[in-house]
């Protein structure tokens, strides 16, 4: 956000009726204000505040049916279309274990939440959309034809909140929860030695807080034999030959609230400009492949045997996308993932961060 005074709500909606094909994103940035702001100066219209009780959320979507859920951060962009399934509440972690929607959820971090009717010609389009404390959208739920209306709304009426001010207040941008080696003493030694040990990927962000390191400082510090780096392009390389190959992969894609899952093999890629997309039936992903700076494979031990994983990442150091071989529980490594892991094309390490 810049330091300008900020548009009063009857200047962002007009901005919005001046703008119509603009999306939300981006008129916000030009407004120099955050989504969170941009959707809330439509409350009393077309919008309506909503409380972000996220385990009454997740509960309460599972009867509306068939929905898009979408999560993004600022690269990239993660679709799936298919329902609320197989919900795991929790106050700290939350899940969705769904065939098609698939979700690891933060609810701390869900701190603004809106109701969202939108008019696109003859089509009334709704949605509920979740932000963070900074205005940041962290997740969104877009109905489909085959929505069951009645069970939103019923669902809408059931999270409304007394405050319908068209405002919202915000705080600054929080850091990532991942470490930023701030105070870190870990060796590579250590490093080694703990990353050696691991018997589960989900083992991994313990071991980084533990040693206060990013995901990103680790990966440069741990050496070759575990992470290497990638030509930018690599990325690319991979969503083609998985298509090819009718490759079932993971992707991952996430925010500070929400990550958000495929599962399964990919068809149509599609370069477009600056982003490659993936058109898929029940999946779109649109990655800005101008935003990779930095392309690792790592590799980490499981009691199943090592899994490969390709990780991109921005010039921050903040994780843009991420992807896996899909397997499951209890499974090895598929063989035609990890060939292809570790033949995309390699330059020279940079020295250890």
């Amino acid at each position: 956000m810049d330091q300008r005074v900020k548009p009063s709500p009857e200047e962002i909606r007009r901005a919005r009726q001046d703008n119509p094909k603009l999306r939300e994103r981006e008129l916000s940035a030009q407004l120099g204000i955050s989504e969170a702001e941009l959707v809330a100066a439509h409350c009393g219209f077309d919008t309506v505040r909503v409380e972000p009780r996220v385990n009454d959320v997740l509960t309460g979507l599972e009867a509306v049916g068939e929905v898009m859920a979408l999560t993004r951060n600022e690269s990239a962009v993660h679709e799936k279309i298919g329902v609320y399934d197989k919900v795991v509440t929790g106050n700290h972690n939350a899940m969705v274990l769904g065939e098609n929607i698939d979700l690891r959820i933060f609810p701390k971090v869900w701190a603004h939440g809106f109701a969202v009717k939108k008019r696109d010609g003859g089509e009334i389009r709704r949605s509920l959309q979740f932000f963070d404390a900074a205005g940041e959208a962290v997740h969104k739920v877009h109905l489909k034809p085959a929505s069951n209306l009645y069970a939103y709304q019923k669902l809408v009426a059931s999270l409304e909140s007394s405050n319908q001010e068209p405002t919202v207040a915000i705080l600054p941008s929080a850091a990532e929860g991942e470490g930023d080696g701030q105070g870190s003493v870990a060796s590579i030694d250590d490093l080694r030695d703990r990353w050696s040990r691991l018997t589960d990927v989900h083992q991994f962000f313990g071991m980084l807080k533990t040693l206060k390191l990013s995901r990103r400082e680790a990966t440069r510090m741990v050496g070759q034999d575990y992470a290497w780096l990638l030509d930018n392009d690599a990325v690319s390389a991979m969503f083609h030959h998985a298509a090819a190959g009718e490759m079932p992969i993971m992707c991952f894609v996430g925010n500070r609230g929400c990550i958000q899952i495929h599962s399964g093999p990919i068809k149509s890629v599609k370069p477009m400009g600056p982003w490659i997309n993936v058109l898929d039936e029940t999946f779109h992903l649109h990655l800005r492949t101008d935003h990779i700076h930095e392309v690792w494979a790592v590799r980490k031990p499981t009691k199943d045997g090592h899994v490969t994983s390709l990780e991109a990442y921005d010039a921050n150091g903040d994780m843009i996308i991420q992807f896996f071989g899909k397997r499951h529980e209890g499974e090895g490594e598929r063989e035609d993932w990890r060939f292809l892991a570790e033949n995309l094309p390699r330059i020279a390490n940079p020295t250890a961060a």
